[in-house]
């Protein structure tokens, strides 16, 4: 590793188990976000903000879900973090908060495809 004040990705997080928050806190935090996720409208709401920005009403089109429902899960999502919002000027147009939400589902999706159609396991 050179030394120098270039930051790596890998700098950007302490190594397990050497993290500022105790264990029971970091699965605490995940619970939350799996528990959040483990609603079939905000999953298909994150999926579609894996793909990048979108407003309401483009959510709305993609999930099939009525207008008031999307926005009522969008604003959880921005509650716990998992999304942010900005203007874009008249529009809100919502994105996901970091790569590591669109990679867990990416990974779920991905799951859920190996179940459905009995594909073997891999790493």
């Amino acid at each position: 590793m050179s030394s120098g004040s270039q930051d790596t990705a890998a700098d950007a997080h302490p190594p397990h188990g050497r993290a500022s928050a105790s264990d029971a806190d970091r699965l605490d935090a995940a619970v939350s976000v799996l528990a959040l996720l483990a609603d079939r409208t905000r999953l298909a709401l994150m999926r579609e903000l894996a793909e990048g920005e979108a407003d309401v009403s483009t959510l709305t089109d993609a999930t099939g879900a009525p207008r008031t429902s999307v926005s009522q899960h969008l604003a959880k999502l921005r509650l716990a973090g998992l999304v942010v919002a900005r203007k874009d000027g008249r529009r809100v147009v919502y994105a996901l908060r970091h790569g590591h939400l669109r990679r867990l589902v990416d990974e779920v999706l991905s799951a859920a495809d190996h179940q459905i159609r009995a594909l073997p396991p891999h790493d």
